[in-house]
């Protein structure tokens, strides 16, 4: 594509800024962009070229923090930032959580007839294939969606649209032509946010513990080393495993745990943890955020539901025996 990406942070020769910066992966406009300004709006953003680029401009001062996406409702986790976060050098030391809004952007004075194709990040096409199929559009792979809106904009091209947040809309002068396109209305992308320095929450605050672990190569050895989250009554709400090492034998985990490690239950867990394991890695401590609470109390209130609408088995057995009577 023509546009190129943002500086690498990596770059020494440029002034470090004295105001508090968000250092993020991509273009302005992005949706991690849109989440720093729904988190700090009081910070600076700085866009950055890759993940890594992101990491160094938090270690050598560049940004106070980095806002990271780690995973999506609809997407899934986010590709190679599991592999990226033990060697970041950096904390995890809060969550946000972004509710996906997509947005049809177009040229001003494109109509809707005017349209022939369609770009953006994958994620965001596959989120939108209800409007692609719709609409007849052919669509193209980018890098990211701010970069596809930023590329439509200096094209001028009606017969072009690009999928991207109202913020990169606003940005590069596109109008909306449609709102909220996604297939899903759940549609909710996690981000952590990293410092150099790790927080620590009062105890009174329902925190969140994620970390990364290798178990022993031997059988059973991932049922040993989570028992004892079981037997100590630890909530685990993450666990995903991934490949290291480049190879199909060594397996790394990443989970994510209610409480923090200094808790008496957690701290009985971890030391079983890391007992079967070859390392135990914690990323960060930091406090739940609220959007948990939310989506948990309407996990259950569905599950109530479905549960009152669900057929009593004994009720119709008695029904049954009673008409043989």
């Amino acid at each position: 594509m023509s546009d190129q990406p943002p500086p690498s942070v990596e770059d020494h020769s440029q002034p470090v800024a004295r105001e508090p910066a968000m250092a993020f992966q991509g273009h302005l406009g992005a949706y991690s962009h849109a989440a720093c300004r729904t988190a700090y709006p009081d910070m600076r953003p700085l866009p950055c070229a890759a993940f890594e680029d992101v990491f160094a401009a938090v270690r050598n001062g560049k940004a106070l923090h980095a806002m990271i996406p780690i995973d999506n409702s609809v997407a899934g986790r986010v590709a190679d930032i599991h592999h990226l976060l033990p060697g970041s050098g950096l904390h995890i030391v809060a969550e946000h959580f972004l509710r996906v809004n997509h947005h049809l952007l177009v040229v001003p004075g494109t109509k809707l007839e005017d349209l022939r194709t369609v770009e953006s990040h994958v994620h965001a096409l596959s989120q939108c294939r209800r409007l692609l199929r719709d609409l007849g559009l052919k669509p193209v792979v980018t890098a990211d969606t701010a970069g596809a809106a930023k590329d439509v904009a200096a094209r001028g091209d009606t017969s072009v649209a690009a999928i991207g947040s109202a913020l990169a809309g606003e940005i590069h002068g596109l109008e909306s032509l449609r709102a909220n396109v996604e297939d899903e209305d759940h549609n909710t992308t996690r981000f952590v946010i990293m410092a150099r320095e790790p927080v620590s929450p009062r105890a009174d605050v329902e925190s969140v513990t994620s970390f990364i672990f290798r178990v022993r190569n031997v059988p059973a050895s991932l049922y040993k080393a989570l028992g004892g989250f079981a037997t100590n009554g630890v909530n685990m709400t993450k666990l995903e495993s991934y490949q290291v090492g480049g190879t199909f034998i060594a397996a790394q985990f990443y989970a994510e745990v209610e409480g923090r490690p200094d808790d008496r239950p957690v701290a009985y867990a971890l030391e079983e943890l890391r007992f079967f394991s070859h390392e135990v890695h914690i990323l960060g401590v930091y406090p739940a955020h609220p959007y948990r609470f939310e989506a948990r109390r309407r996990v259950l209130e569905a599950e109530t539901r479905l549960e009152h609408t669900r057929p009593d088995p004994l009720a119709n057995r008695w029904a049954e025996t009673s008409n043989g009577l």
